[in-house]
């Protein structure tokens, strides 16, 4: 039995009170995931965002809000996990500046500045011991295959799955399993739960010792 960390969900980067950056990430994946990795024997802690999906009873979760606590609360648990399945979609930019009150309407237009949030697969992986796995998750629109062996070299992850924007906030998905050398090692297509159970087994079958 592994016990396995997944990621899953979005975060929210806060602009003032009330508003926030996000995006439509459902946490579907990641509940699916979760659900085929209890079903196989294994022990599961998520790190979730802000979602309306229950994940299993079986899981450990731990709720966060933002990217920044996303990326700790991954820190504090990965190091106890054999593995990393890192679903979720942060929020890749945070405003400069968090607005104590309410932004006002002006008439005029509204400037934002925004930097850049860490990136949580690539810090795990830079910390990870030489017996971790990582698996990713690259949501791309164009130049597929090549942003996602970007991602995946960059990452240092040992499989890199790619889909489309489809994916966000629906029941289905499409996606390519790519291995570290760039090989597409398997498509799979259907409902986000099938598309779980075929892609856990795969990685049971590569990555799980």
């Amino acid at each position: 039995m592994a016990r396995i960390l997944i990621t899953s969900g979005p975060t929210r980067q806060h602009l003032d009170p009330v508003r926030y950056l996000t995006n439509a990430s459902s946490g579907r994946m990641g509940q699916a995931l979760a659900q085929a990795a209890v079903d196989a024997g294994h022990e599961v802690v998520i790190v979730s965002g802000p979602v309306d999906v229950s994940y299993p009873p079986q899981c450990e979760v731990l709720s966060v809000v933002s990217t920044e606590e996303m990326l700790a609360t991954s820190q504090r648990v990965f190091p106890k996990c054999d593995g990393l399945i890192g679903v979720a979609a942060p929020s890749d930019y945070r405003p400069m500046k968090v607005e104590e009150h309410k932004i006002k309407k002006t008439g005029e237009p509204l400037v934002l500045h925004l930097v850049e949030t860490p990136d949580i697969v690539a810090t795990l992986a830079a910390a990870k011991r030489p017996e971790q796995w990582l698996v990713g998750f690259a949501l791309e629109t164009e130049d597929l295959r090549f942003r996602a062996i970007t991602k995946m070299q960059k990452k240092s992850c040992d499989l890199m799955v790619l889909n489309g924007p489809q994916a966000i906030s629906a029941t289905d998905n499409s996606v390519e399993v790519l291995d570290r050398s760039g090989e597409i090692v398997a498509t799979i297509s259907g409902a986000k739960e099938n598309v779980a159970r075929e892609l856990f087994g795969l990685i049971e079958k590569r990555l799980l010792r």
